[in-house]
């Protein structure tokens, strides 16, 4: 059906909406996120109106990857509910042509684009996030309010000198820590030095940090623009151990994931990115039959505009169940491969079974 006539034409009806549908998103999410941008930063003493726009066009591809599933599913029903108002799917059933058939183009064509966002989208994703948030660090000059919620802490110690390293904000995937505190114990446990610093870069052998201020117990506080701590950790392990997944491209999750397990480091929000980004062309199969359930039976018996918000809403409860179960999956409650896979097995399941019932009775 795929190489058919009537199924290039299903086909290419299909890339024509996903495209115009995508340049309606891109145009939207450009415009609220540069409002937002300037919003939050315009009071900032470097920020101008072309910073703000560069800005959102390196975050753009990031934010998009988040919508392609919802893109998925108003495609679908676009296209079919247009085809069955023009009676070209009325045709095409006259013809003897069944809904697996004529469904075919639009599943192959969902099963790309979902491709697409996984060796495409997503490595440009991953690239342009890293970007906006170290021009963002940089405007700011102090970027203590990134990354609130995983504030990285590291413990050093070479059997001389015990260090805990703590920040607010890390960058460079991990290598680059911002606002940072170095704590230092003797071998009996107690606290002999305090340094903080504005930053700290990890080097070859050593921190390398930049306005430090040092503090021992009944010294007065000792301010150096500069200083370093030696350190036996590696840039490998310190990347593995702060890089944020969803920074990391799809083609080098891999070998994060066994550069991760040589350290000893837990690789379950690693694998579950990586589970995720894998299933993707298949959970827009999966919305793009939920789609099918909907959109078909809906223009055929001249139902109401319920049936189609009972697909969005189950599109939604999907796309909602899939992001919950993931960070199950991420925090090590729920194996990876199971977190990712099994909510777009099921939803595959039933829209398989629903237009089984409803085509095939």
């Amino acid at each position: 059906m795929i190489f058919s006539t009537l199924g290039r034409y299903f086909f290419m009806r299909y890339v024509i909406t996903t495209f115009w549908f995508f340049l309606g998103v891109i145009s939207i999410v450009y415009l609220v996120d540069f409002s937002e941008t300037a919003g939050r930063l315009a009071g900032l003493p470097g920020y101008t109106v072309s910073v703000g726009l560069l800005m959102t066009a390196v975050r753009l591809p990031f934010i998009l990857q988040q919508t392609v599933p919802f893109i998925a599913l108003f495609v679908g029903m676009t296209v079919l509910i247009a085809l069955n108002r023009r009676r070209e799917l009325v045709i095409a059933r006259a013809a003897g042509i069944s809904v697996w058939q004529f469904m075919t183009p639009f599943v192959m064509g969902a099963f790309f684009v979902g491709l697409l966002t996984m060796f495409a989208l997503n490595p440009v994703a991953a690239w342009g996030q890293r970007q906006a948030e170290t021009m963002e660090a940089d405007l700011r000059g102090d970027p203590s309010y990134h990354n609130k919620l995983s504030i990285p802490w590291l413990r050093q110690s070479d059997g001389k000198d015990d260090v805990i390293i703590g920040a607010k904000a890390i960058l460079d995937n991990g290598t680059t820590l911002m606002n940072v505190v170095f704590i230092h114990f003797d071998s009996q446990g107690n606290i002999v030095l305090r340094q903080d610093a504005q930053s700290a870069k990890l080097e070859d052998g050593y921190w390398l940090l930049n306005g430090v201020v040092e503090r021992r117990p009944g010294e007065i506080p000792d301010h150096k623009g500069t200083t370093k701590v030696r350190t036996n950790l590696k840039q490998d392990f310190v990347s593995e151990r702060l890089a944020q997944p969803e920074t990391i491209a799809f083609y080098d999750l891999s070998n994060r994931i066994a550069i991760a397990r040589s350290f000893g480091i837990s690789t379950k929000a690693l694998e579950t990115q990586f589970h995720s980004l894998l299933s993707q062309p298949f959970l827009l199969v999966a919305m793009t039959l939920i789609a099918a359930t909907v959109s078909l039976k809906f223009s055929r018996f001249n139902q109401s505009r319920s049936v189609i918000l009972g697909g969005i809403l189950s599109g939604f409860v999907l796309y909602v169940v899939t992001v919950l179960v993931k960070a199950f999956g991420s925090s090590g409650v729920v194996p990876p491969f199971v977190a990712t896979w099994i909510p777009v097995i099921v939803a595959l399941a039933f829209g398989a079974t629903i237009l089984l019932h409803q085509e095939d009775g």
